[in-house]
């Protein structure tokens, strides 16, 4: 089957395990993927306006994946929203492939950004938002997907705090809470964002409807986070 054909194939949510399955290898980083696969799934099915179509559209929404060190399940919803090939997924990490350990913009269509390295998503969307609202184009939304580890990085610190100073309604930010930040937060993650002037909230991040009501809920004049609540990574 050509990968032309593949694409045309209509996906569902109960693919993504098998398709995650065809990506093999050391360094896989399979908890941190799987942790991130309902919300991504909800995002690209039912809340971003992107397409393949429309990879360099200005007017397109912006997904970036600042947890890129398990990027699985997001090359697995790529695959099955036909950004790319699905016959790519079983070269995952070789070094002629274009599916990286870590996703290189350069090389996966959609990717918005090369990421993995903890604490470099948030600011680069706070950038993209505010450049998008300092040359008038109110559309579009920049999501930033991120987990609750990289919340220790000051970057993000910073990036939380100037993005609620400035009110930057075209941000949007997903938190994935598995437990794995080394330092608590007073409140939870979703009142350290809320003090800094963002709209927040917390949900099953295996729920799918409760993540669609939290990715759509509107929150005018302030950047909006959703905690996204999954079991613990061991």
């Amino acid at each position: 089957m050509t990968a032309t054909t593949e694409r045309r194939i209509p996906y569902q949510y109960s693919d993504l395990p098998r398709l995650m399955r065809l990506m093999t290898g050391d360094e896989k980083h399979g908890p941190s993927a799987t942790s991130t696969l309902d919300v991504l799934w909800v995002l690209y099915d039912r809340v971003l306006r992107v397409t393949p179509e429309t990879v360099d559209d200005p007017g397109r929404d912006r997904f970036l994946l600042s947890k890129g060190h398990g990027p699985m399940a997001y090359y697995a919803v790529l695959a099955a929203k036909g950004f790319l090939p699905v016959e790519w997924l079983s070269g995952f990490g070789e070094f002629a492939s274009p599916l990286g350990q870590h996703p290189d913009r350069m090389l996966v269509p959609g990717a918005e950004i090369g990421s993995g390295s903890l604490g470099h998503g948030l600011p680069i969307a706070v950038g993209a938002a505010l450049g998008l609202r300092a040359q008038g184009i109110a559309e579009p939304v920049v999501w930033t997907l991120v987990g609750d580890a990289e919340l220790d990085e000051g970057s993000n610190h910073e990036a939380i705090a100037f993005a609620g100073a400035v009110g930057l309604e075209g941000l949007r930010t997903v938190v994935i809470d598995n437990g794995s930040a080394t330092y608590g937060t007073t409140g939870g993650i979703a009142a350290r964002f809320e003090v800094a002037g963002w709209s927040a909230v917390s949900v099953d991040g295996r729920d799918h409807e409760a993540l669609y009501e939290a990715f759509t809920a509107p929150s005018p004049g302030r950047p909006h986070v959703v905690v996204a609540r999954v079991e613990p990574k061991f």
